[in-house]
């Protein structure tokens, strides 16, 4: 695992992975909720584009509902992983 990411105390690399591509999804929804309420906002500075606006608002929703479902994914996802093995460790002595 970098350094950068140290800090984040994962059990295995492959959790530390798992745990920023989900991160990265996340922030991608986020970006495109973010992006569609600001043009949408725009849009109802019109009518002519104010039926445009009403579906941004709408899929800016949708995304902002989908935000918290990539969490609980991630949360499965990283709990379904295998632990690390600690053969350094003694067992049962």
């Amino acid at each position: 695992m970098s350094k950068s990411k140290a800090w984040m105390n994962f059990e295995t690399d492959q959790h530390g992975e798992v745990y920023s591509r989900y991160q990265k999804l996340y922030d991608a929804v986020d970006a495109l909720a973010a992006i569609a309420f600001i043009i949408g906002s725009a849009l109802f500075f019109s009518e002519s584009t104010q039926t445009a606006a009403t579906w941004l608002f709408l899929i800016g929703s949708v995304l902002f509902g989908v935000r918290p479902m990539i969490h609980v994914s991630r949360d499965f996802h990283l709990a379904r992983l295998p632990a690390p093995s600690h053969s350094g460790e003694e067992q049962g002595e």
